[in-house]
């Protein structure tokens, strides 16, 4: 029993999804485990499993993403829910409205879940202590605090292309301090159980104290990367840092860039990783990008899965991993 973590409800069971802190590794491998169930639905001629039928699903995102806002939608909708996506960029909390005034709003609507994307750290947990209880809140990301289904996807394909955590050593590249990203990438490979987490970027983007992570801080990025299993390069957010935290695009590139001889330090077989979108030739190179090693495109794939894991855990309360080796399966 979990009940003095609010992503828990009084039985012990997920209610909501807002950060990876916390989380044991029980509950992280079965988000995993389900993902792995729901990757076969891709290969169906239809793509739905109905496992959320009934049910409504609103995409709150009072920040501008595309690529997730996509990929929850898709989830959502494979489970064979309802979507609303509401603007919020431009709308009501825009016009005065105040965030609880749209809540409520929302939730005369009878929805069941609330998808959050936030500029503001710690919104969605504010969203998910103010709402119905009979709404489950999943973050999407909020500020520069946490992205957990960022951070399970990563895992996945962690998981995928390793298999076990335990003898890794990650490296992590670039803006830490700035990244959510990060955040929930450290926290889920911590209690994942890696061996070693190595963060490499220049001292204006590491943040303090992050040692208390239990992390390895580097300021080269050749020692960072001799015999790295898992290299995950991070995009600069240029949107939250000032123009003094970097000298140049091109400086960057020049000392933390990921090339193809850089790449040759770490491991014959690591695998490359970036949360996306990426700058090419800024924090990778456009051929390592593209190159074999790269695997990119497939955590954009995997997305889905582990979205749909998240959303039918959360909603069905601890049953979903049971129910979707049923439902893929017939």
């Amino acid at each position: 029993m979990k009940h003095n973590d609010p992503q828990f409800n009084r039985f012990g069971n997920l209610h909501h999804f807002l950060t990876l802190d916390g989380l044991d590794k029980q509950t992280l491998t079965g988000i995993l485990d389900a993902a792995e169930n729901f990757t076969s639905v891709n290969d169906k001629s239809i793509k739905n499993v109905p496992l959320l039928r009934g049910k409504t699903v609103a995409n709150l995102f009072f920040e501008n993403s595309t690529r997730t806002r996509t990929a929850f939608e898709l989830a959502a909708k494979r489970l064979s829910a309802d979507i609303l996506n509401i603007d919020l960029v431009s709308s009501s909390t825009k016009k005065g409205e105040s965030l609880l005034d749209t809540l409520r709003v929302l939730e005369s609507l009878q929805c069941d879940m609330f998808i959050v994307r936030h500029s503001d750290s710690g919104a969605a947990h504010f969203i998910a202590e103010h709402v119905a209880s009979t709404i489950n809140v999943v973050n999407g990301g909020d500020g520069q605090h946490s992205h957990p289904t960022q951070g399970m996807l990563d895992m996945f394909t962690i998981r995928r292309h390793k298999g076990d955590f335990e003898n890794l050593r990650v490296v992590i590249i670039g803006d830490i301090k700035h990244s959510r990203v990060a955040r929930s990438d450290i926290s889920a490979l911590r209690t994942l159980g890696v061996a070693e987490i190595r963060v490499v970027a220049p001292n204006t983007l590491i943040p303090e104290y992050v040692e208390e992570l239990g992390v390895k801080v580097y300021s080269k990025l050749e020692i960072a990367l001799k015999d790295a299993d898992v290299i995950m390069g991070l995009r600069l957010q240029n949107e939250r840092m000032n123009s003094a935290t970097v000298p140049s695009m091109g400086e960057f590139f020049r000392t933390y860039g990921l090339t193809e001889d850089r790449l040759k330090l770490a491991k014959s077989d690591a695998i490359v990783m970036h949360p996306g979108p990426t700058n090419r030739g800024v924090e990778i190179a456009a051929n390592v990008a593209d190159g074999k090693q790269a695997v990119i495109l497939e955590q954009v794939n995997y997305g889905i899965a582990v979205r749909m894991a998240v959303l039918s855990i959360t909603m069905g309360h601890g049953e979903a991993v049971r129910e979707a080796e049923m439902a893929v399966s017939s």
